[in-house]
Formats: structure tokens, C-alpha cells, sequence
């Protein structure tokens, strides 16, 4: 997962989640003698912004800036770990006679995400001084 502002943010602030882990995987391997070429495919991503919020989930893995696809706002100072859950789709074809597919989903939570929020607090000053 990666966040932007990297690292700390500020309340009230559209703050970007996105992830670059969104491509289908391929890996063949020999079973019993027979190559099994197997795929996972993500079909969503669930953000959990660990501020106490619903986890949000999507059909897309976000971008980043400027897009603002994924975006969350904090309502208040804290010290926050972001996760978020890939769910893979499988699927197998052994000795090339046809892909099989796998029941139901995969879901692989990826490690957290430390991120600062902070506020901001206006102060006026003289432009003369």
C-alpha cells in the first residue's frame, strides 16, 4: 500500500491510497509429473484506515496523485496503521486440458502502513514585519 502525503497528513486533508500490486500472477509447477500453471487475479482491495471507519472496499487498486480515486479524511489527530486485503481469483490448468477455477476468493493482507495525522492551526502574521 502506499499513501500520499507519504508518512503524515493532516485532518481534514484528502489523503491518497493506491497500490502498484494489481497485476495477475502466473507460476507453473510440476505435480506428480504434469506442469499446473496457476493464476491469481486481484478482483478487489479492501482499505482498512485504521482510524476506527468502515474499511472501504474497490474494484480498482487506486493511483497516485493527482488522480485522487482512493482518497480518506481523518477527523482527528492520531498515530494510524493503514491495511489493506488484495482478493485474488484462481484459477489452474494442469497438462494444458482446460483451465479449472478455484471457489470463492483468496484474501492476502499485505503489512501495515504506519501513518502520522496532525492538524494544522492558521496563524496570522504582519506581511510589514
Amino acid at each position: 500500500m502506499k499513501v500520499q502525503p507519504n508518512g503524515r497528513t493532516l485532518v481534514n486533508l484528502d489523503t491518497i491510497v493506491y497500490t502498484d500490486d494489481s497485476k495477475m500472477t502466473r507460476t507453473t509447477v510440476t505435480l506428480l509429473g504434469f506442469p499446473v500453471v496457476v493464476e491469481a487475479t486481484p478482483i478487489s482491495y479492501t482499505w482498512s484506515f485504521g482510524d476506527g471507519s468502515p474499511a472501504l472496499t474497490t474494484s480498482t487498486p487506486g493511483k497516485a496523485y493527482p488522480s485522487k480515486e482512493i482518497t480518506h479524511k481523518y477527523m482527528k489527530r492520531a498515530a494510524v496503521s493503514l491495511t489493506l486485503t488484495t482478493n485474488y481469483a484462481a484459477r489452474f490448468n494442469v497438462a494444458d486440458t482446460g483451465w479449472q477455477y478455484v471457489d470463492g476468493t483468496v484474501p492476502i493482507t499485505g503489512p501495515a502502513t504506519p501513518l502520522l495525522v496532525r492538524e494544522a492551526v492558521p496563524v496570522l502574521v504582519d506581511p510589514g514585519r
